[in-house]
Protein backbone atom coordinates (compact mmCIF):
# COMPACT_ATOMS: atom_id res chain seq x y z
CA UNK A 1 0.00 0.00 0.00
CA UNK A 2 1.11 3.53 -0.70
CA UNK A 3 0.05 6.83 0.83
CA UNK A 4 -0.38 10.04 -1.13
CA UNK A 5 -0.51 13.21 0.95
CA UNK A 6 -2.28 16.39 -0.08
CA UNK A 7 -1.28 19.46 1.94
CA UNK A 8 -3.68 22.40 1.55
CA UNK A 9 -2.71 25.88 2.74
CA UNK A 10 -4.26 29.32 2.40
CA UNK A 11 -2.64 31.34 -0.37
CA UNK A 12 -0.06 33.79 1.01
CA UNK A 13 -2.24 36.82 0.23
CA UNK A 14 -5.24 35.38 2.11
CA UNK A 15 -5.71 36.33 5.77
CA UNK A 16 -5.50 33.36 8.14
CA UNK A 17 -7.44 34.15 11.34
CA UNK A 18 -6.94 30.63 12.74
CA UNK A 19 -3.19 30.93 12.28
CA UNK A 20 -3.23 34.35 13.95
CA UNK A 21 -5.19 32.91 16.91
CA UNK A 22 -2.60 30.16 17.33
CA UNK A 23 0.21 32.72 17.04
CA UNK A 24 -1.39 34.78 19.81
CA UNK A 25 -1.84 31.75 22.08
CA UNK A 26 1.71 30.43 21.84
CA UNK A 27 3.38 33.12 24.01
CA UNK A 28 0.60 32.80 26.60
CA UNK A 29 1.46 29.11 26.83
CA UNK A 30 5.16 29.83 27.27
CA UNK A 31 6.34 29.22 23.70
CA UNK A 32 8.49 31.94 22.18
CA UNK A 33 10.31 32.76 18.99
CA UNK A 34 7.47 31.99 16.57
CA UNK A 35 6.92 34.90 14.18
CA UNK A 36 4.03 33.57 12.07
CA UNK A 37 1.59 30.66 11.91
CA UNK A 38 -0.43 29.49 8.90
CA UNK A 39 -3.00 26.76 9.45
CA UNK A 40 -3.91 24.32 6.73
CA UNK A 41 -5.27 20.83 6.08
CA UNK A 42 -3.63 17.48 5.40
CA UNK A 43 -5.31 14.62 3.56
CA UNK A 44 -3.84 11.10 3.41
CA UNK A 45 -5.09 8.85 0.61
CA UNK A 46 -4.06 5.19 0.65
CA UNK A 47 -3.75 3.19 -2.57
CA UNK A 48 -3.12 -0.48 -3.26
CA UNK A 49 0.15 -1.08 -5.09
CA UNK A 50 2.47 1.46 -6.64
CA UNK A 51 1.52 5.11 -7.12
CA UNK A 52 1.81 5.96 -10.80
CA UNK A 53 1.89 9.32 -12.56
CA UNK A 54 -1.75 8.70 -13.53
CA UNK A 55 -2.74 8.26 -9.89
CA UNK A 56 -0.88 11.44 -8.91
CA UNK A 57 -2.67 13.33 -11.68
CA UNK A 58 -6.01 12.01 -10.43
CA UNK A 59 -5.17 13.03 -6.86
CA UNK A 60 -4.27 16.51 -8.10
CA UNK A 61 -7.69 16.66 -9.77
CA UNK A 62 -9.31 15.55 -6.49
CA UNK A 63 -7.43 18.27 -4.66
CA UNK A 64 -8.47 20.92 -7.15
CA UNK A 65 -12.15 19.96 -7.24
CA UNK A 66 -12.91 18.71 -3.71
CA UNK A 67 -10.09 18.89 -1.18
CA UNK A 68 -9.23 22.57 -1.66
CA UNK A 69 -10.79 25.83 -2.72
CA UNK A 70 -8.42 26.93 -5.52
CA UNK A 71 -9.60 30.53 -5.23
CA UNK A 72 -8.10 30.93 -1.74
CA UNK A 73 -5.94 27.82 -1.20
CA UNK A 74 -2.85 26.21 -2.70
CA UNK A 75 -2.17 22.48 -2.51
CA UNK A 76 0.78 20.15 -2.84
CA UNK A 77 0.57 16.44 -3.71
CA UNK A 78 3.34 14.05 -2.67
CA UNK A 79 3.93 10.37 -2.05
CA UNK A 80 4.77 9.63 1.56
CA UNK A 81 7.66 7.23 2.10
CA UNK A 82 6.75 3.83 3.50
CA UNK A 83 7.35 3.52 7.21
Amino acid sequence: MATVVVDVMPKPEILDPQGKAVLGALPRLGFGGVTDVRQGKRFELTFEGEVTDEILAEVAQMAETLLSNPVIEDFEVRVEADA
